[in-house]
């Protein structure tokens, strides 16, 4: 198959240039703006992810930065089938110079593998880095046959880390240590559930025992399986990675079947204050990973704005209480202004991996860089790491809830605002 990169390639050899319904200059070399694409699930059970993109987009256009872009954004819909429908259309039809994406496994994934079969440049976040990375390989279940990528690369945590985090705020209570598993038949559960790189062995060796009823389909509306088998394991800890909708229903049943553990770290469903308040005065004292907050102690490469200060902008904007998609979504347009800063043709899709692969950025989710910190080798080349800490979401006064960083074992540089406490 001859992709559009290696007909522009072919065509560049032998003197011509392409554009639409005929020839032309290379758009960079007439002084056009580097076009960037960007995919995110703006509507759907996953649309929470997305909220802030307009005030972050926004925000990238009129920076210092901005002006040498443009912006041209797909909405996945929550469909994976959908996300790489809209990455195609960028590839072929707006010709971008490169993709960023954003927002969990269903959109990154498609949207990555198209770019790297289209030799198009790709920056993707909001993913734990196994579903990102293993989740692409022709045959997930063989290591031995896992390949890097040349074009698409990721920034964000992993299950060591969600695992470090959830096991550090449990163990700040005193519990039976027998955990429910909530893992939903997608991306993300399918990685936290796997019996090889997820959650089990990894509570195994920490003395955790762990209720796994099996996947179970986004959007289901009746989880009393679920239930019945963590109340016959005497479960005192429910953990897992549902979608917000489908957290919303199981705790509510959970609820009204009179069983009440005293932890519940949840993965993405929980993400955002919305989500909590949709469970009245019943989601006090839930717990999350915190990948961003307005306590993080960094700083924006393109506008100097420290993380509270980039929470409390987008309150202003838009009278919303701030959340986590903020910090990462802007690093993604810090990372696409640094890396095409360093380039001498944004157009060559091979000197903009070369340039995305060198990256060393002090952003406002931390250091970005691919180095292989922390990582398997496997994964070294398209994965840089970022910080993860625990937190819970305490019920205020007036109403609303506040999430309280409430351990930072693995990064003391981030302040915690309590101790874990158990729910009532």
């Amino acid at each position: 198959m001859i992709t559009r990169r290696k007909l522009l390639k072919t065509s560049a050899a032998s003197g011509l240039t392409l554009a639409a319904g005929g020839l032309a200059a290379p758009a960079q070399s007439m002084g056009a703006k580097i076009k960037l694409g960007y995919v995110s699930p703006q509507s759907g059970p996953l649309a929470a992810f997305s909220e802030a993109d307009s005030f972050i987009i926004n925000g990238f256009m009129k920076s210092a930065a901005g002006g040498d872009f443009e912006v041209i954004v797909k909405d996945s819909q929550s469909n994976p089938n959908r996300a790489a429908e809209v990455a195609k259309e960028l590839i072929l039809d707006d010709e971008i110079d490169m993709m960023l994406v954003a927002s969990t496994p269903e959109t990154t994934n498609p949207v990555a593998t198209t770019c790297e079969a289209e030799e198009i440049p790709v920056i993707s976040t909001v993913a734990p880095w196994q579903p990102y990375f293993i989740g692409q390989q022709g045959n997930p279940g063989d290591p031995g046959s896992w390949e890097p990528f040349d074009y698409s690369f990721h920034f964000f945590w992993g299950l060591e880390d969600v695992i470090s985090v959830f096991t550090a705020m449990w163990n700040q209570l005193d519990t039976n240590k027998q955990v429910g598993g909530l893992f939903p038949n997608d991306g993300d559960g399918n990685a936290w559930g796997d019996p090889n790189v997820g959650f089990p062995p990894a509570l195994a060796a920490q003395g955790y025992g762990l209720t796994d009823p099996g996947r179970y389909q986004n959007l289901t509306d009746d989880f009393t399986a679920q239930i019945n088998a963590f109340k016959q394991a005497n479960a005192d800890i429910i953990t897992g990675v549902p979608i917000p909708p489908d957290f919303t229903t199981f705790w509510t049943q959970m609820k009204q079947q009179g069983f009440t553990p005293k932890a519940a770290s949840i993965g993405k469903a929980i993400l955002f204050p919305q989500a909590v308040e949709a469970l009245g005065d019943q989601g006090h004292n839930l717990s999350s990973e915190v990948w961003w907050s307005p306590s993080h102690p960094f700083a924006s490469s393109l506008t100097g704005q420290s993380a509270g200060d980039l929470a409390g902008a987008y309150t202003a904007a838009t009278g919303k209480q701030w959340t986590q998609p903020i910090g990462f979504v802007h690093a993604l347009f810090e990372m696409a202004a640094n890396v095409m800063g360093r380039v001498d043709d944004t157009g060559d899709a091979d000197a903009v991996a070369e340039a995305i692969a060198a990256t060393e950025l002090q952003s406002i989710v931390g250091r970005i860089a691919f180095d292989g910190a922390g990582l398997p080798p496997f994964a070294a080349k398209n994965v840089a790491k970022t910080p993860l800490v625990g937190g819970q979401w305490r019920l205020k006064d007036g109403g609303g809830y506040d999430l309280v960083i409430v351990d930072n074992s693995d990064h003391p540089n981030i302040p915690t605002g309590g101790s874990m406490e158990a729910i009532s």
